[in-house]
């Protein structure tokens, strides 16, 4: 009987597959110094990635802080760990913006600024085995963006967006109307989660809560910030700042943006309630235009 394959296919057969594995080999080989590393783009800006070049990204759901992406989200969005004791950092990034929270199967994963940090993992593109999606290649950002809740992990965010239940200091849930319920919304948060609100009364590009001694900046500190770092999802032209008694106060559409003195902790939503529901919105995209 004859063999089934000739020497000649057989030995191609090995080139291949040794080819394969060379290439495969070369693709999970770090190709920067760094563990976590900065790019940019034009589009984009300036971000952060991992030492295979890969896009790193945050997600809008997390902004308490701890990683809400689990079971099929973790596969299409696998969570980044690393070593932060001996991770490599980019000169660019310092190492106090960094922790790292711990995952159901013992794994820590990195945080930056108390934001959850994510690989992007397309749908569809297979894996080995089965077992899962291949990670998209260096310097691809095509997760940005991805339901308008998913976003490449900058750096230096002045704005970025929350999306979770609104919750006010009387203990009760609002919908983004203000009316009482269950729902979720999607607000600003500054770059380290914490709420960002406008206030009703003012008008355009005039803070009316604001007073010239200061005595009530504590309640409602205005938001000072200059540069407008925002997601891809916010047009950036939209902010602007007032002087408002010495303060720089960052304003969208000419709402000048507040936080509130009560929420202690990265992704409270206190004031929504206080004194009345509404008085105090969480800032959002789609705010309507102020009086002027």
């Amino acid at each position: 009987m004859k063999p089934l394959f000739s020497k000649g296919i057989l030995l191609s057969v090995l080139m291949f597959s040794l080819s394969n594995c060379k290439k495969d080999n070369s693709a999970s080989a770090p190709t920067s110094a760094f563990d976590i590393d900065l790019t940019s783009n034009a589009a984009l800006g300036q971000f952060m990635t991992n030492n295979k070049g890969q896009t790193l990204y945050f997600f809008s759901n997390d902004a308490e802080g701890a990683s809400t992406c689990t079971g099929a989200c973790a596969v299409l969005w696998p969570p980044f760990t690393a070593d932060l004791s001996t991770a490599k950092l980019n000169a660019g990034l310092h190492a106090t913006d960094f922790s790292s929270i711990a995952l159901a199967n013992g794994k820590r994963q990195v945080t930056y600024k108390g934001w959850p940090l994510y690989n992007y993992s397309p749908a569809g593109t297979g894996g080995y085995n089965g077992s899962a999606n291949t990670p998209e290649p260096a310097g691809s950002t095509k997760g940005d963006g991805f339901a308008g809740i998913w976003f490449v992990a900058k750096p230096d965010y002045s704005i970025m967006l929350a999306n979770k239940q609104l919750k006010g200091l009387d203990g009760k849930n609002y919908r983004s109307d203000y009316s009482q319920g269950d729902g979720s919304t999607i607000f600003f948060t500054d770059g380290a989660g914490r709420t960002i609100y406008t206030f009703s009364v003012d008008s355009f590009n005039i803070n009316k809560f604001t007073k010239p001694d200061l005595s009530n900046n504590k309640t409602f500190p205005v938001y000072e910030q200059e540069l407008a770092v925002t997601p891809s999802a916010l047009d950036k032209s939209l902010f602007g700042n007032i002087t408002v008694f010495g303060k720089k106060q960052m304003t969208y559409k000419g709402w000048p943006l507040y936080y509130f003195g009560k929420d202690s902790l990265r992704g409270l939503t206190l004031a929504v309630s206080v004194p009345t529901p509404g008085k105090w919105p969480v800032a959002v995209k789609d705010v309507a235009d102020p009086k002027r």
